[in-house]
């Protein structure tokens, strides 16, 4: 055997080992990026109107600062985002999301649809911008949530029943989870809600929050489930 020849083939051949040893060390160093527990709180941005930017209560009181302030206190460490604009609709969501994930959130509940249904904007048009907003968020990558509305009954029933229908649609079209009325326990209440009739009194977002947390921590735990992280950090 020529000496030389036979030590450049067995060369060659430890060469090609280490090379798969190390690609493969690569993919596993991939895995484990993809699937390591994250570092700090999850991000959970509230993508919403009036109702979640905390209209004529402070700050401190509106409903994203009230639901972390009480995730907190369940041992949960999550950072609520408040992405509220008074008066914005579906349409006006739509058009800021790009801004929103700028905040790089791990969640986003879509709370939207009840200006829309005050300027009784076609209910078809309502749906046709949450389909894009639920659309759009899934493909960057985020864990969406809807919080759904009812529409006025003094527009008549036709009408309550085709924006009503709205959210189940999307909510089964995306297989995400529906919180089927925002306002469960609050609407119509004049003990809980400011003297427009329309928007909560800090009692009546801590009605909110205490009727929505069932939903948040389950869903949570859906969440850390699904991305591999311990369910109560």
């Amino acid at each position: 055997m020529n000496l030389r020849t036979g030590y450049g083939r067995f060369a060659a051949a430890v060469n090609s080992l280490l090379i798969a040893i190390l690609c493969l060390y690569c993919l596993s160093l991939g895995a484990h990026a993809q699937t390591a527990p994250k570092d700090g709180p999850i991000k959970l941005a509230i993508l919403g109107d009036s109702l979640a930017a905390g209209y004529g209560v402070s700050p401190a009181q509106a409903m994203p600062a009230r639901l972390e302030a009480a995730l907190k206190k369940a041992g949960r460490n999550v950072t609520v985002i408040n992405h509220g604009v008074s008066g914005d609709t579906t349409a006006g969501g739509l058009q800021r999301i790009d801004w929103m994930l700028a905040d790089k959130p791990d969640i986003v509940m879509v709370e939207l649809g009840a200006n829309d249904a005050l300027r009784a904007t076609d209910p078809a048009v309502t749906e046709k911008n949450l389909d894009a907003i639920i659309a759009k968020l899934k493909e960057a990558g985020v864990t969406v949530w809807l919080a759904g509305m009812l529409a006025p009954r003094n527009y008549g029933p036709e009408y309550a029943q085709q924006f009503d229908g709205i959210y189940k649609r999307l909510a089964d079209k995306y297989g995400v989870p529906l919180y089927a009325f925002f306002l469960d326990g609050v609407a119509q209440d004049p003990a809980l809600n400011q003297g427009d009739g329309i928007h909560p009194n800090p009692k009546g977002v801590d009605v909110i929050v205490e009727r929505i947390l069932p939903f948040v921590t389950k869903n949570l735990d859906d969440h850390a489930s699904s991305v591999r992280r311990p369910a109560r950090p």
